[in-house]
C-alpha cells in the first residue's frame, strides 16, 4: 500500500528555477502593469497551504506570471489547474510546466477581469450554496492595479451566486498590497476600516493569513504584501442587491473623517437632503455623529434596508447621483453669470 501511495503521489520533475526561467525567456516585470514576481518557493508553498487541502481539487490561478505559485499548486496534487495569463511573454514558461505535468495544467491567454469561469470546470463539482464549499479554489498573486476591481467584481458574483460561484461557495486566496489587505479585514472602529471592509465582510469570512515582506518579490515593491483568504458566507449579513449596498457604503465613506450624516446625505437630492438624511438615520437607528469607520455591519444593514424602502417609495431615488446635481448646478451658475455679463 505504501509503495502504491508513493507511486500515486505527484511531484513535478526537476525544472529550471523560477529565476532561471525569468533569465531563459528574458522576462522583465513591467512597472506599468504593476507586476512583481515571487521567486521563493517556500512562500508560494505557504500560500497554497493556507488555501486548504488541494488534493484532487480544481484550481483557477489568476496572473500566474513566471509560474512560482503554479508549481506549488501542481505539487499539491490537484486534479486540474487552469491558469489565465494576459501577458504572452509568460506563456512559454508556463507551457514548460504544462509539459512536466501532463493533463493537469490548462493555460488560457486572457484577461482575468473578463474571463468567464462558468464553464471552466465539470458540472459535477457544483454544490448547493448551503453545503460545504466545493472542491474549486481561486488563487492569485494579483498585479496591484487589478486586485481591487477584481475583488469587487468577484464579491458581486458572490452576491448573485454566479461566475466562479456557480459551483457553490468557492474559496479564494489572493495577494494584495498590505494596506488593501488590512482594509479588507479591518474591524469596526479601526483606522483601516473602509468601503472594502464592509463590501467583503458582509458577504465573506475574510482572514488575513500572513504578510510577505516586499523584499521577497522581484522587483521589490515599495510595500509589503498581504495574503487574504475569503470563504463566502451561507447567508450574507446584508440582504439587499449588491449595487444598492455598494452605493450606500460608498456614499457613507465619501467623507470618512466627518460624521456619517455627511456621506449619507449625498444619497438624496439637495432639495430634501436634510429631511431625508434625518429620516434614514432615525429609522436605521444610527447616531448621526458616528464617523463612517465606527459603523458596524449591522448599522450598514439597517441603513441599506431603510434606503431600499425609500427607493421603493421613490423610483428615481436610486439613480440619483449627487455629482450630476453638482455639475448641473455649476453649469446653471455659469449660464447665469454669462447672462449677467451680457446685461
Amino acid at each position: 500500500m505504501g509503495a502504491q501511495a508513493k507511486l500515486g503521489a505527484f511531484r513535478l520533475p526537476p525544472l529550471p528555477t523560477i529565476g532561471e526561467i525569468i533569465k531563459l525567456f528574458g522576462l522583465r516585470a513591467q512597472k506599468q502593469l504593476s507586476q512583481n514576481f515571487l521567486l521563493d518557493l517556500r512562500l508560494t508553498d505557504k500560500i497554497v497551504r493556507k488555501t486548504g487541502n488541494l488534493k484532487n481539487a480544481h484550481v483557477y490561478e489568476v496572473g500566474p506570471g513566471p509560474g512560482g505559485i503554479t508549481r506549488s499548486i501542481l505539487n499539491a496534487e490537484v486534479a486540474n489547474l487552469l491558469v489565465v495569463e494576459k501577458d504572452t511573454r509568460f506563456i512559454p514558461g508556463l507551457q514548460m510546466l504544462s509539459d512536466a505535468a501532463p493533463g493537469k495544467l490548462r493555460i488560457v491567454h486572457g484577461d482575468v477581469l473578463t474571463f468567464k469561469l462558468e464553464k471552466a470546470f465539470p458540472e459535477h463539482l457544483q454544490r448547493k450554496w448551503e453545503d460545504d464549499p466545493p472542491s474549486v479554489y481561486i488563487i492569485g498573486n494579483l498585479p496591484f492595479s487589478v486586485s481591487t476591481p477584481l475583488i469587487i467584481k468577484w464579491l458581486e458574483n458572490i452576491s448573485k451566486r454566479d461566475g466562479p460561484f456557480i459551483y457553490g461557495r468557492t474559496q479564494m486566496t489572493l495577494t494584495f498590497q498590505k494596506e488593501v489587505a488590512e482594509r479588507l479585514t479591518a474591524n469596526t472602529g479601526s483606522k483601516q476600516r473602509s468601503r472594502l471592509s464592509i463590501m467583503a465582510q458582509y458577504l465573506c469570512k475574510v482572514q488575513h493569513s500572513f504578510t510577505i515582506p516586499g523584499r521577497a518579490f522581484v522587483p521589490k515593491p515599495e510595500v509589503d504584501v498581504g495574503v487574504v483568504h475569503f470563504t463566502p458566507l451561507v447567508q450574507p449579513l446584508i440582504n439587499q442587491p449588491f449595487k444598492l449596498v455598494e452605493k450606500v457604503v460608498q456614499s457613507t465613506f465619501q467623507f470618512r473623517r466627518k460624521y456619517c450624516h455627511h456621506g449619507i446625505g449625498i444619497l438624496f437630492p439637495q432639495a430634501d437632503r436634510s429631511k431625508n438624511t434625518e429620516k434614514m438615520l432615525m429609522l436605521a437607528d444610527v447616531d448621526p455623529t458616528l464617523r463612517p469607520a465606527q459603523l458596524s455591519i449591522l448599522h450598514f444593514k439597517n441603513l441599506c434596508d431603510v434606503y431600499r424602502k425609500m427607493c421603493d417609495e421613490d423610483p428615481n431615488l436610486f439613480t440619483y447621483n449627487f455629482r450630476d446635481e453638482l455639475r448641473q448646478n455649476k453649469s446653471k451658475k455659469r449660464v447665469k453669470d454669462t447672462d449677467g455679463d451680457n446685461d
